[in-house]
């Protein structure tokens, strides 16, 4: 049996981290597959444990932002490290599991043969051991948990169980048990500890034939065939009416084939429309996956990991786009407060949505955006004294306020940060032939932050951008708060133009101030400097990269158009050491390597993460090699770079086979969207390849593959078109 949609193991999982995942962008599960012991965890976006973040606002400091200002330009390069309020590092506040669904059988199982599956295509996570089946799946249709489990003639105890790795000892938990005309409803009640706010989970159970009693705190069911439990949780100030939420869980179908049809309307047919195929061996699909792992030269390895991706990404995506954790985590301290972050991360993790056909994705995101864009308006008056608006580098998801800073992370000076958010959002408007009013409102905010804050000019009448911070690096000898760092001068000339795009009145006073941004500048070892400013050297050895946002994600940079910036911005990218060997520094680097043409880059950057160590049995991530620190980077960052490789667009070109890893000669990759409105079939191996465009609308675009100069493509909506070489 080849397995390239879903993933197995032939044991339960022994760590959380292991655990088969679920989520519908809401709810959450991790499902351990013990057939006598069972345990899923059930996770929300919304449980986020009250830390002091909840009351935090940005500093107040714009009184003081000219004199910053002027030391800066005077040459002053550690003025900004007196930027402060002097408050002390405040995180935003950390994400936690719910609890844990225990289901445990009163009599072990005899000795069979066990499997725990996870299906991408359903979203189930099913384990069997013998005649005993229990399966879970996370609803889109009703956002409700769905969990059934076919019994094999012995009872099942069922309870909801807090105790959860790093638990607060004050968490105030209680439990309530009630019996039902079919079954039981079980209630777990937790307050956070010097708080209002509290969090309630609501199960369901009813039993296929069989009875019900209490056995405190759960319920155990006797002599039934299969049981199912619908399972929902709140977060809340005050009571829950819990006999409310009771009601409508038992509204729903009390079916659990029922239930999936209506959950896979909306999470097949999303999850179906991009494919790869690698042409991989049948028996390495075969194998498990913490077996496959162990090829890191696979190409079954690289279809699994790329399947798992869109998985995982479309799984975590809902109310929010997926935190630094996805949705998931079994533990209360969850490393960086399992937050948003808005610097690298969230960008790279939602970076294929547009292209791997994940709408789903970009409407989580924009969902975020614009809940915060109050709070990015609070933060440009704060510390800017300036109107429109300014992201934070890190949200817990509920406040978008720029708190969150020290004198090593003078997060609150980055700049930047909306024009990356809303990049994705504007992707999604080429792509689909139409642009969104929020978006569009949104775009208009940043410019006008822009306008009042590009107030100061150099010696050559160009705009200055200072302060200016290029996360989460500094030039050399010099303090972090600088001047003109390149992803600075990219975000805003960006955003200056896509807003002007947007709002045809304001085009002519937009462009002209994006056109007094200074230049890229090239440095002496013939690298795109970190920073335009003359005298602040470049730190080579670091994680981001963030001077080459102007290769990926934007195209303002490219051995198309600017071949000379596109030679100083690769020469950066050879430079550029890998630091603490982050999977989001591997893969960021991958993908501007692949906007580059550097397949050989791109690959190695592939090994470094699959050589590393990085995913763990369940196919989620690490940050760190070794399986060290649960994270999502990697396992959502992937597809991107692989469509990335394979073919790219803009809203007027299609590029076919920039920067194919040599271990990839041969493939297809069906389903893509492009940004000028079409979708893409790309075939190819030793023989050549074969593209296949269904345009949506009436355009002409420039086609280049590596055979020469570009050509000159008419698309005609709903006229497919074939494009076949020899040689790419």
């Amino acid at each position: 049996m080849t397995i390239t949609h879903g993933t197995w193991e032939p044991t339960p999982a022994a760590r959380w981290e292991d655990a088969f995942l679920s989520g519908n962008g809401h709810h959450g599960t991790l499902m351990f597959g013990d057939p006598d012991d069972d345990r899923v965890v059930v996770t929300h976006h919304t449980l986020v444990r009250p830390n002091g973040g909840e009351h935090a606002r940005p500093p107040e400091l714009a009184a003081g932002l000219a004199a910053l200002q002027e030391r800066l330009l005077a040459g002053d390069l550690t003025a900004a490290e007196d930027f402060t309020d002097h408050r002390p590092l405040q995180w935003v506040q950390p994400f936690h599991p719910a609890f844990q669904v225990r289901l445990r059988t009163a009599a072990p199982s005899e000795p069979h043969r066990h499997r725990r599956t996870v299906d991408f295509t359903t979203g189930e996570t099913t384990a069997v051991c013998g005649a005993r089946t229990s399966k879970v799946f996370v609803s889109r249709a009703d956002d409700v948990i769905v969990q059934h489990i076919t019994l094999a003639g012995s009872d099942l105890d069922v309870s909801l169980d807090h105790r959860l790795p790093g638990v607060p000892a004050d968490l105030a938990v209680g439990h309530g048990t009630a019996l039902t005309p079919h079954g039981a409803r079980l209630t777990l009640r937790a307050r956070y500890p010097d708080s209002d706010r509290a969090y309630t989970g609501v199960t369901l159970v009813a039993a296929t034939g069989g009875s019900a009693s209490l056995t405190l705190p759960g319920v155990r069911i006797t002599g039934a065939a299969s049981v199912l439990l619908l399972t929902r949780v709140r977060r809340h100030t005050g009571e829950l009416d819990v006999t409310a939420e009771q009601r409508a869980l038992a509204a729903l179908p009390s079916s659990y084939d029922a239930l999936l049809d209506r959950h896979l309307a909306l999470h097949r047919t999303a999850y179906e429309r991009v494919t790869l195929d690698l042409r991989a061996d049948p028996d390495e699909r075969a194998l498990p996956g913490s077996e496959l792992l162990k090829r890191p030269r696979s190409t079954a390895l690289l279809e699994r990991l790329f399947a798992a991706g869109r998985y995982h990404l479309l799984s975590s995506s809902g109310l929010n786009p997926p935190r630094l954790t996805g949705l998931w985590t079994g533990d209360w301290d969850t490393a960086w407060s399992g937050a948003f972050t808005n610097d690298a991360n969230l960008n790279l993790q939602t970076a294929s949505a547009t292209a791997a056909a994940l709408p789903e994705v970009t409407e989580a995101l924009a969902s975020l955006v614009h809940r915060q864009l109050d709070d990015w308006r609070e933060n440009a008056r704060a510390v800017f004294g300036a109107r429109g608006a300014v992201a934070p580098a890190h949200t817990d998801g509920e406040s978008g306020l720029s708190y969150h800073f020290s004198r090593e992370y003078p997060l609150h000076l980055w700049t930047a940060g909306a024009d990356w958010l809303l990049k994705p959002l504007v992707d999604h408007d080429e792509a689909r032939g139409a642009r969104d009013p929020r978006t569009a409102a949104a775009l208009a905010e940043v410019a006008l932050f822009y306008e009042e804050f590009l107030t100061h000019e150099d010696e050559d009448g160009r705009l200055v951008i200072v302060p200016s911070y290029s996360p989460e690096n500094r030039p050399a000898g010099a303090s972090w708060g600088a001047i003109d760092a390149a992803m600075d001068l990219s975000a805003a000339r960006h955003a200056l133009l896509t807003a002007a795009a947007y709002h045809p009145s304001a085009a002519g006073r937009l462009g002209a101030l994006a056109e007094r941004l200074p230049p890229h500048r090239v440095n002496a070892d013939g690298a795109l400097a970190e920073w335009a400013r003359p005298g602040l050297d470049d730190t080579y050895d670091h994680r981001h990269l963030s001077h080459l946002y102007g290769v990926w994600p934007l195209d303002e940079i490219t051995p198309y158009d600017t071949p000379e910036l596109a030679a100083a911005a690769h020469r950066a990218l050879e430079l550029r050491g890998a630091e603490n060997d982050s999977a989001h520094g591997h893969l960021h680097h991958a993908l501007i390597a692949a906007r580059l043409r550097d397949g050989h880059r791109v690959a190695h950057a592939l090994d470094r993460v699959l050589d590393g160590d990085f995913f763990h049995a369940s196919l989620m991530s690490s940050h760190y090699p070794h399986r060290d620190v649960y994270n999502a980077d990697a396992a959502h960052t992937l597809p991107a770079v692989l469509i990335e490789a394979l073919a790219h667009s803009t809203p007027d070109r299609l590029v076919l086979l920039p920067a194919p890893p040599p271990a990839l000669p041969t493939g297809e990759l069906r389903g893509l969207r492009t940004r000028f409105g079409a979708e893409l079939d790309l075939v190819w191996g030793p023989g050549g390849a074969t593209a296949v465009l269904r345009p949506t609308r009436t355009l002409r675009i420039e086609v280049r593959t590596s055979a020469g100069d570009p050509q000159p493509l008419d698309l005609v909506a709903g006229e497919e078109h074939v494009l076949t070489t020899g040689t790419w």
